[in-house]
Formats: structure tokens, C-alpha cells, sequence
């Protein structure tokens, strides 16, 4: 609740998935994808000869922090991890989202732990996506049963490979089985949308930190030429106050698909000095208050991002945590506080997962 407003907050996504799930694959449909968005990488092969690390060093350049022969998840702490960061987070390095590409031997939740622990004032934690390979799937999860859990954890399942299996809608239907409300993707040759993982960067210039419009008109275009299945994308904007009870009611309850929830929220009077910027990303959510800049125009606005949501009952949900009373109720922010960053707040977000 500082005077100024901070710089904003580069997401760190944990991109993992067993050995040959196509991984670096999805990364490079990215880079290549990204919108003029610049996306810088952690690439951890396990092995001593880079070959990750190589495939997406072309398109990266001078973007990529590459750890060979180890795990990464093994290999370094919190600490050590911040300082990769910093060098990606750099403002003059002009990234916009970093990923991490794990080794397909790595453990997610020591990864996702390691980014939530982390200090770095400039990132935030933008996601655990892990990738499947469809026509191993069985094979894998026979051998390798941890397989299960990690896909429990995940934020966004891409289920790749899909033209290379048999049966894909019964993949589809365990993988779903699998996880915890995810969102999960088929994907043949990895190609996802990026919005499921960033905001591209429009060719006009952006106003503020969103660009809502660019977003809404994404999600209209043809898609019917692409080789993956598209997102549902909901623009919404308020000029009436939300009540903070209500809007957390509709966070806890939000359904099984809705990866991203970004943008600002005003509580009218239960803070009048603050907007309050929310960052949710599958069971993942925080707020940040900001204070509001003189003369600005006191709005709500948010973008959520799913995979086969039903936008008109979230819009109405929306409408629903609307509230014009002058008052506020003085312990109405509670549970909105629950969620503002605090020193324990990598080991709850882990133990304790918002609904």
C-alpha cells in the first residue's frame, strides 16, 4: 500500500511434462506465436549436452538461462533461482513473461514452490502447465505413477500429440479424471494459444497494464485453420463498486476450464484508496493493492480465460457481486486480505490451495 505504484509483475510459468511429452516444442509454437510479447526461458535439460537449451536458443537469444546435467528442482534453491530471474526480470531486458522449461525428471511442485518462494519484487507465479503425450499416456502413468499427481497439481494439462493416439477422446475424458478443476487443452504439435499463458502485446500502444479490447477481439477471430482448440475469453467492466464477499464467493466456486483471472477490482468504500489488482492462474490467486492515481476513473475491469467456460453465466455472476452502497462493512475485506501476499505465502498456496 505504497505511494506509487509498482512496476508490473512479469508471470513465471513452470512448463513440465515427462521425457518426450513435447515440451520444447509448445515453447517454440510460443516464441514463434507470442504476439511481440518477448518471452525469456529457464531451459533445464537433464545431461550434460544441452540439446533443449539449443532448440529454442535461435529464437531466444540473449533471453535464455540454460542449467544442464541436473534437475533443476535438484539442483538450486529459491535463492539461486532469483538470481536467473534477475536477469530476465531486468527492466532493461524487456521481458514480458518467462518460462521455465523443466527436465521431464523433474518434480513440479519443488519447482512451482521455488518460483512462489521467491522474493523478487518485479515476477509473480504465473502457472504450473504440464504437458502429456497422448499416445504414451499409458504407458507413462504405468511406469512413472507419480505422473498422476503432478497432473493434480497442475494449473493447464495440454494434452499433445493427439493425432498419434488411437483413442484420444478417452485420453482426453482420464486426463480430465486426473486433475484438480484444470483446464485442460488438446494440442497436436503443441500449439496452444498463448493468451492461456500471457497477454500478447497489441501492435498499437497499450493503455495501463491490460489491453481488454485486444483480448475480447482475439477471442472472436476464426480459428477453424489452427490445429488446437481455442479458449473462451470474457471481458468485464464496472463502473459500480464490487462487494468483496460476493466476488469471493464467485473466486471460490469458479469452475472446472477458467485458467486466468486478470486486471483491477474497486471496492468502493471498503478501500477508497486503493484499486486492487488481482492475479488469479488455475487454483493460484493473489491480490495487490494499488493506490488509485488523481483523477482516475474508478473501474472494475477484468479478463478471465478458460477452456470450455460458460461465459454468459460468468458474466451474470459479475453482475451479481455489483454493489452501490455508500457503506462497507468492516470486516467485509477479510477475505479479499486473505490473499495479499505475506511471508508464509509460498507454503500456503502449496498446502492449502484457494478453491
Amino acid at each position: 500500500m505504497g505511494s506509487s505504484r509498482t512496476p508490473q509483475q512479469i508471470p513465471v510459468v513452470v512448463l513440465a511434462g515427462f521425457l518426450g511429452s513435447g515440451k520444447t516444442t509448445l515453447l517454440n509454437h510460443l516464441l514463434h506465436r507470442s504476439g511481440g510479447s518477448r518471452i525469456g526461458a529457464v531451459v533445464n535439460d537433464f545431461g550434460s549436452i544441452e540439446i533443449d537449451a539449443m532448440a529454442v536458443a535461435g529464437a531466444l537469444g540473449d533471453s535464455t538461462v540454460s542449467l544442464g546435467n541436473g534437475c533443476l528442482c535438484c539442483a538450486v534453491d529459491a535463492s539461486e533461482l532469483d538470481l536467473y530471474l534477475d536477469r530476465l526480470a531486468a527492466p532493461a531486458a524487456g521481458i514480458d513473461v518467462i518460462v521455465i522449461e523443466a527436465s521431464g525428471l523433474a518434480e513440479p511442485q519443488e519447482l512451482v514452490r521455488m518460483v512462489l518462494a521467491s522474493e523478487h519484487p518485479r515476477i509473480v507465479y504465473g502457472g504450473l502447465v504440464e504437458v502429456v503425450d497422448a499416445a504414451e499416456s499409458d504407458d507413462t502413468r504405468a511406469k512413472h505413477p507419480e505422473i498422476d499427481r503432478h497432473l493434480a497439481l497442475a494449473d493447464l494439462v495440454v494434452v499433445n500429440k493427439l493425432d498419434r493416439a488411437d483413442d484420444a477422446d478417452r485420453v482426453l475424458g482420464l486426463v480430465r479424471s486426473l486433475t484438480d478443476r484444470a483446464a485442460v487443452v488438446p494440442a497436436t504439435y503443441g500449439r496452444i494459444d498463448p493468451e492461456f499463458l500471457f497477454d500478447c502485446r497489441p501492435s498499437e500502444e497499450r493503455i495501463g497494464q491490460l489491453s481488454f479490447d485486444d483480448l475480447h477481439d482475439h477471442g472472436a477471430h476464426d480459428h477453424a485453420g489452427h490445429l488446437h482448440t481455442g479458449y473462451d475469453s470474457l471481458p468485464f467492466t464496472s463502473d459500480v463498486p464490487l462487494e468483496p464477499r460476493r466476488l469471493m464467493q464467485f473466486l471460490d466456486s469458479r469452475p472446472e476450464g477458467l485458467y486466468r483471472i486478470k486486471g483491477y477490482v474497486d471496492f468502493g468504500p471498503y478501500d477508497t484508496l486503493n484499486r486492487y489488482a488481482v492475479h488469479a492462474v488455475g487454483r493460484f490467486l493473489r491480490f495487490y493493492p494499488e493506490p488509485w492515481a488523481p483523477g482516475e476513473a474508478r473501474l472494475t475491469q477484468l479478463v478471465l480465460i478458460g477452456s470450455g467456460i460458460d461465459t454468459g453465466t460468468l458474466a451474470k455472476e459479475l453482475e451479481a457481486c455489483k454493489n452501490d452502497a455508500p457503506h462497507a462493512d468492516e470486516h467485509g475485506m477479510w477475505g479479499v486480505l486473505r490473499y495479499v501476499p505475506g511471508p508464509d505465502a509460498a507454503e500456503a498456496d502449496l498446502e492449502d490451495p484457494p478453491a
